[in-house]
């Protein structure tokens, strides 16, 4: 996982300087990967969950052209 750099300026309050850091590790998306990592999931339960997604999101858009 990269480094995140934040530069504080001069005089900016410290609170600003940390919402700009969440803000950044937020759009990183060092979280979902920091949980994601925590279990090893086997490649076909992983395959198997993104068809049932797959097909989930396609029962909803054959349901909004009906």
């Amino acid at each position: 996982m990269p480094t995140l750099i934040i530069p504080v300026k001069e005089g900016e309050n410290i609170d600003r300087a940390l919402k700009r850091f969440k803000r950044k590790f937020d759009r990183t998306g060092g979280m979902r990967q920091l949980r994601k990592r925590q279990q090893f999931s086997k490649p076909s339960v992983v395959r198997r969950a993104q068809i049932q997604k797959a097909q989930y999101v396609q029962g909803l858009r054959d349901q909004e052209e009906v």
